[in-house]
Order: structure tokens, then C-alpha cells, then sequence
């Protein structure tokens, strides 16, 4: 009997993962909510699932192997969410903040400075009519929630917010995620991160992880060789691609099961 496309596709996975375990080092990076996490309505609640949660740590003590956490989120939330030690490298606002070695700082210029009061300003005008909605600080920039929006109050919010930040802002970056939009004064994106990551970690290979649309610049900042893997529906440039956090920490287990039979731990 022939294989069908999805056990083909497994398989093709499969080969993928065992290839890349023999790497003389491996960067796993990974983003964290609808990755590591489900997705939740308050963001503050979420949490990795144990399975996923083990399996980082598991991966963070494992020899020539680095773990970082590449979010969306400000490093003080991702901070509160993620509670990893301070091996696990972390990449907030999109690649704008990094905690390495237990330490992070972001200094904007005076322009920038300026330039985000304005766009807070703006948000908050925009989001004050609508209870559903609310504004999240990033060290440089803001983003609008509209989880627990109905579809017309999204269309509105989105729509001013992007007129007034148009009119009245310049060199404001802007970030489309699930039910949220983000503006920001620094253009760095989860791709800048990988790359930034794979030079500080001195990393022979790459395994990144994510669910959103933000994560496909870190998809698309992926070498030959490296591994790809989109979580859930939705068009990818990743190769591979599972369900849900569940099957994401299923696929780390395997990874480090073979990193560390292959001799690399």
C-alpha cells in the first residue's frame, strides 16, 4: 500500500529532525504563545504546557544546544509567562529586547522617545470607546488586544488606528498579529532575532518554532539545513508544520531523545 501524503509528510519531518539533532550546535528558538502555550484571552494567564515546559528545560541542559524564546510579548510579560532560568535566551517585542545572561535593556533616542508617547496617545483615543479593547505597553511601541472584540468594534478600532497613525506619526512600524496590531518605532522583526541568535549562540543549525503571522520573518530567516515548523493553519514558509503545542511538545521531546542518543549531549 502506498503512503498517503500525510505519512509522507511525517516522514519527511521525521528525517528532517534527525538530521538536524546531529548539528554540531543547535539554536531552538521558539515563540511562545499558540507554540508553547494555547492561546488564552488574557494574555497574563498563559502558561507552556508542562510537557513543552519540560521539554525546553530538558533541551536548555542539553551540551551544545541553546534555547531561546523569540515573543511578540515585552520582556517583562514574556518575563512573567515563560518562568525559565536564565540559560534560556529571550527575545521580547519581536527581536526589539534580549535577556541574555539574566540581563536586558532597550534605549531608545530621544526621537524614538517622542515618536511612541505620540503613538500612545493616539491608541489610547482610539481604544477609549471600547471596553473589549486594550492597549499593551512595549518597550517601543504599543499594541491594540481585540481578542474579546466583536467583529464591527475590530474593523473600527483597526481602521482609526491605522488612519490616525498614518496622519499624524512617522516611521511607525506596524505589526499584524492574531487579534492584535501593533505599532512600534524600531522595525525589528522575529527574523532579525533568528539571525541575531544564530551569530550570539555560534549555532550550525536553527529549529524555530511559531504559530503567528509575525513568525514567518522568522521562517523566511531560515538557511538550508536549518528546520522550519509552523504550529496550526494558516499559510507557511516553514516546511513542516503540526496541529497544536501539544504536538509541538511531542517534536522537542524527539529532538532532544535524538540529540542525545546521537552523541551531542
Amino acid at each position: 500500500m502506498s503512503e498517503t501524503a500525510a505519512e509522507r509528510a511525517e516522514t519527511a519531518m521525521a528525517d528532517a529532525l534527525g538530521l538536524i539533532a546531529t548539528t554540531p550546535h543547535l539554536l531552538v528558538a521558539l515563540d511562545f504563545d499558540g507554540t508553547l502555550s494555547q492561546t488564552v484571552d488574557s494574555p497574563q494567564k498563559a502558561r507552556a504546557l508542562p510537557e513543552a515546559q519540560a521539554a525546553v528545560l530538558r533541551l536548555a541542559t542539553t551540551a551544545h544546544t541553546s534555547v531561546a524564546l523569540v515573543s511578540g510579548r515585552s520582556m517583562e510579560s514574556l518575563v512573567e509567562v515563560a518562568q525559565v532560568p536564565d540559560m534560556v535566551l529571550l527575545v521580547g517585542s519581536h527581536g526589539v529586547e534580549y535577556r541574555v545572561d539574566g540581563a536586558s535593556d532597550v534605549q531608545l533616542t530621544a526621537a524614538e522617545t517622542e515618536m511612541r508617547g505620540l503613538v500612545h496617545t493616539i491608541l489610547d483615543e482610539v481604544a477609549a470607546p471600547y471596553a473589549s479593547v486594550h492597549v499593551e505597553e512595549k518597550p517601543a511601541g504599543f499594541a491594540l488586544h481585540t481578542r474579546l472584540a466583536t467583529d464591527d468594534e475590530t474593523s473600527a478600532v483597526l481602521a482609526s488606528a491605522r488612519s490616525r497613525i498614518e496622519a499624524e506619526t512617522t516611521g511607525v512600524t506596524e505589526r499584524v498579529g492574531k487579534d492584535v496590531l501593533e505599532f512600534a518605532v524600531r522595525s525589528d522583526t522575529k527574523g532579525d532575532a533568528v539571525k541575531h541568535l544564530r551569530s550570539l549562540t555560534g549555532a550550525t543549525a536553527v529549529f524555530f518554532a511559531g504559530d503567528d503571522v509575525t513568525d514567518e520573518d522568522g521562517f523566511l530567516a531560515l538557511a538550508p539545513g536549518d528546520f522550519g515548523l509552523k504550529v496550526g493553519p494558516g499559510e507557511t514558509a516553514a516546511a513542516f508544520r503540526v496541529a497544536g503545542p501539544p504536538e509541538i511538545a511531542h517534536v522537542l521531546d524527539d529532538l532532544v531523545e535524538l540529540r542525545e542518543h546521537l552523541g551531542r549531549a
